[in-house]
């Protein structure tokens, strides 16, 4: 049996910056699992690739996701310059179709002062200020934030894996989790009988994460649920017809699902959605159910737990009736992005795009959590709801991730910090 002093359960984007974080500061065994055959094979590399600025995010509610999303713009820009990976300045215009909807931008303008994002970086425009900006743009108002960037979430995992294991972690691919159990150790079971202990466990592996943890008889009060986005593709002639980001405020703002946005892409492409199809496993990219065992426990879940009490309310159930319609109509998808960009027509989106799992954790009061839970175990720190905008913000959370475990004395080890392109005690200060 392998004997670790941690192990990251969790091969995507926030598990492999933990261990990055590990390997640099300490010489500890420490080892990543994850049941797929490279990292970044799900949601790390299933996303938009926007490298956000949190002017949306309530200064008050969601600080730690507000500070680790503004300090790693610069982490992972010093990353992509030293390692030369996409890094493409496109900016982002959030759009109000009306006074009410104005209102909510005058709000994020504050949140985004207050969210430390520099003034010269984010403006409120006018219908004709848009228009001039871009002109077959067509919005009431809008919120432009320059220094949103368009890269690819996929490669900066997988460098960072490679940094990481330059370092000593050791990444165990193929390896899906069974049990585990947290008591005296963490000892973790997987699929194939196989086993390995650790001192300590943390687990960060996305979908899966809420799982993991009641496996650990922790966070039993909440349930999920797993919808999949999905994208449309404009041809190329098409897809500057608008060449900056474009989101819309949420018509159901209780309810963390974007309308549909306009999305330029890393690679020089434009992408249209998502919507929002429940699905029975994070990792159902296509159809409904995935595994029919698996759907089937996840449907008992549903009618039995906390989520039967979101099916009662009215408003959650139009928006989901609505984004379904999207999902399966390519023309009513297009036609809710003419809103904002009248020229778009059905016909330039010739494919589909990138499809990816969000999966939003329910409160036993039947409502969806806002912000990251984290749950401490006897031997284990579990990360559960880790949503948008997690990517951005992983390299600076992964690292107060690690000061909180320190704080706890979960990381009781001497420090032997090895060279690093991010400075940890200057991300710490900034908390």
């Amino acid at each position: 049996m392998n004997k670790y002093d941690v192990a990251i359960i969790g091969g995507g984007i926030l598990g492999t910056s933990i261990s990055y974080w590990l390997s640099t500061l300490y010489d500890l065994k420490v080892c990543v699992i994850e049941k797929e055959d490279d990292v970044a094979k799900h949601t790390s590399s299933r996303n938009t690739g926007v490298v956000h600025s949190p002017f949306y995010l309530d200064p008050s509610k969601r600080k730690i996701s507000s500070v680790s999303s503004l300090i790693s713009h610069d982490l992972w820009e010093i990353f992509a310059k030293k390692k030369s990976l996409p890094w493409f300045e496109v900016g982002t215009i959030e759009v109000a179709s009306d006074e009410h909807q104005h209102k909510t931008l005058e709000k994020y303008l504050k949140w985004s002062k207050q969210n430390g994002i520099p003034d010269d970086q984010i403006a409120l425009l006018d219908s004709n200020e848009l228009l001039k900006k871009e002109p077959n743009l067509h919005a009431y108002s809008g919120l432009y934030c320059s220094r949103d960037v368009s890269t690819d979430y996929g490669v900066f995992t997988r460098e960072l894996h490679k940094e990481s294991e330059k370092h000593g972690t050791e990444f165990l691919f193929n390896k899906d989790v069974l049990d585990v159990n947290d008591d005296s150790e963490a000892e973790i079971t997987f699929s194939d009988n196989s086993t390995l202990t650790a001192k300590f466990m943390i687990n960060c592996s996305g979908g899966n994460s809420l799982d993991i943890a009641k496996k650990c008889n922790l966070a039993k009060q909440y349930d999920d649920l797993h919808f999949r986005g999905e994208y449309w593709v404009s041809d190329k002639i098409h897809a500057d017809l608008v060449k900056t980001n474009i989101y819309t405020v949420a018509r159901f703002p209780e309810f963390p699902f974007l309308d549909p946005h306009w999305i330029k892409r890393a690679d020089g492409t434009t992408e249209i959605g998502p919507n929002a199809v429940p699905v029975a496993t994070p990792e159902t990219y296509e159809g409904y159910t995935g595994e029919l065992n698996v759907a089937v426990a996840k449907i008992r879940e549903i009618f039995g737990g906390n989520v039967r009490r979101l099916l009662t309310n009215r408003s959650f159930l139009s928006m989901l009736s609505k984004e379904f319609l999207s999902s399966i109509s390519k023309t009513k998808m297009v036609h809710r992005v003419q809103q904002f960009i009248p020229k778009v027509q059905p016909e330039y989106f010739t494919r589909h795009g990138t499809a990816g799992i969000r999966t939003p954790v329910i409160s036993p009061k039947g409502e969806f959590v806002k912000d990251i839970l984290e749950i401490v175990g006897k031997n284990s720190f579990h990360i559960v709801n880790y949503n948008s905008p997690g990517a951005t913000g992983a390299p600076a959370y992964s690292a107060f991730i690690v000061k909180t475990l320190q704080d706890k004395g979960f990381l009781d080890y001497p420090q032997k910090p090895k060279e690093s392109f991010w400075d940890f005690d200057e991300i710490i200060d900034l908390f």
